[in-house]
């Protein structure tokens, strides 16, 4: 189950799989199970994994494997995947049997049709969602609003509702409710924001690294927006963000509705959404605007070799990032 939906819920499933199993004589030994798992690929899914390998290893005590449908091995979108889970099993003496379908899985012609349909279905239906996800998320980032993805430290969520009026600041872990809502950016405390100038500065102006600014802010105690001590992965993170400067010009899928719909981005073609200033986020900064050419210079130059960053002068013309552009037409 990788939603709440009604009709696949995992107490349905059961429920549905019990009274199969009742009527045909059979006795239910073990339940393997996925809740709030993706159905694109079987990384993710200790059940499905677990059963795989106990049939496969013959610690499986079972002769048949009850499913509610043919779509709940996954949505994969290669829909011979998930014919190559059931055929291990079937290569093991495990039978499958598919308790919501209209039709037995008994091998014949007729069956492998309809097994081929459904799967076909299945991934088609994952397609066909993904491109309406992918038009609504984008449409929500060029209003300026926030669409998935956690937030770094010293950022929060705003609930607003449809006449832009505060409602609430999120927590971690909790989502809005109404379709109509919609979340904004907005500053955590004034600590936080001394810290995040603190982080500039010490990369611009100090010219530390990664390393020592994360161990200069664990030796002062200070813990990052989840809690726990800074790495040296975070601060680039942070370094790279225009959110610090108040300004989010690049709104890319993955940003916004995590990096499960990878696969069917690259099957779609669907790449990061850029948008004009005039449709940036009015917020103000977090980190001096004057640091963000210098830091997103060493930036780049860190992470790319020394030939193809010579100034900050040539960083600017040759990548034309918008929030580097914007800052030197001010």
């Amino acid at each position: 189950m990788s939603r709440e939906l009604q009709r696949y819920s995992i107490a349905n499933q059961m429920a549905a799989i019990a009274a199969y199993a009742e009527t045909n004589a059979l006795t239910i030994v073990r339940t393997y199970r996925d809740e709030g798992r993706s159905g694109l690929r079987i990384k993710g899914r200790p059940g499905l994994i677990e059963l795989i390998e106990d049939v496969q290893s013959g610690r499986a005590d079972f002769d048949h494997i009850l499913v509610y449908d043919v779509s709940r091995w996954g949505r994969f979108q290669d829909v011979d995947e998930s014919a190559y889970y059931e055929f291990l099993c079937k290569r093991s003496g495990v039978q499958v049997e598919y308790c919501a379908e209209i039709f037995k899985n008994d091998g014949t012609f007729v069956s492998g049709i309809a097994k081929s349909l459904k799967r076909g279905m299945a991934a088609e239906w994952v397609r066909e969602l993904s491109v309406k996800v992918h038009a609504g998320h984008c449409r929500v980032a060029s209003l300026g609003y926030r669409v998935g993805a956690p937030v770094g430290y010293g950022l929060r969520r705003l609930m607003v509702d449809e006449s832009e009026h505060p409602k609430a600041v999120l927590e971690k872990g909790q989502f809005k409710a109404l379709q109509s809502d919609r979340v904004r950016l907005q500053h955590g405390s004034a600590e936080e924001a001394a810290v995040i100038r603190e982080i500039f500065d010490q990369f611009v102006n100090c010219r530390k690294s990664y390393s020592d600014i994360s161990r200069q802010l664990n030796d002062a105690g200070i813990a990052n927006h989840n809690g726990r001590p800074w790495t040296d992965g975070m601060i680039p993170t942070i370094l790279g963000n225009e959110n610090y400067i108040g300004k989010p010009s690049t709104i890319a899928p993955q940003d916004a509705w995590g990096r499960s719909w990878s696969k069917i981005r690259m099957t779609l073609g669907s790449g990061a959404l850029r948008r004009s200033s005039r449709s940036w986020t009015k917020a103000s900064s977090l980190a001096p605007r004057s640091y963000w050419p210098s830091a997103a210079w060493r930036f780049r130059k860190k992470r790319c070799c020394c030939a193809c960053v010579s100034s900050p002068t040539h960083w600017t013309i040759t990548a034309l990032n918008p929030a580097i552009s914007w800052v030197f037409s001010r």
